[in-house]
């Protein structure tokens, strides 16, 4: 029942997340499959944002709110290896680009 009196309360919220989903799919849909990856890796370093957040909600979390603290320390997580990601696709994107030296 509280979540549907959060709904309730959050409407104009609720919308925007909800509008802001369905235009990043439309965004996604048309960018070529040749810059996909490029936008990914760039995309995916800006990721990072989300692991400081998670770290502000963990050091305000208080001390006995478990499902704070667990869900901070999943997106502080998830949120390295996104970024981590990021940058290992953007090198073997960029190794590809170099010349080959001849023997």
């Amino acid at each position: 029942m509280d979540i549907l009196s959060f709904f309730e309360q959050h409407m104009e919220m609720t919308y925007v997340v909800i509008l802001s989903v369905f235009l990043g799919i439309e965004v996604i849909s048309r960018v070529p499959s040749v810059l996909h990856t490029p936008l990914m890796s760039g995309a995916n370093a800006i990721h990072g944002v989300v692991i400081i957040g998670a770290i502000i909600v963990m050091g305000e979390a208080e001390k006995d709110n478990y499902l704070a603290l667990i869900l901070g320390f999943l997106a502080v997580i998830l949120g390295t290896l996104n970024v981590v990601g990021g940058f290992v696709v953007t090198d073997r994107m960029l190794e590809m680009f170099k010349s080959k030296k001849n023997k």
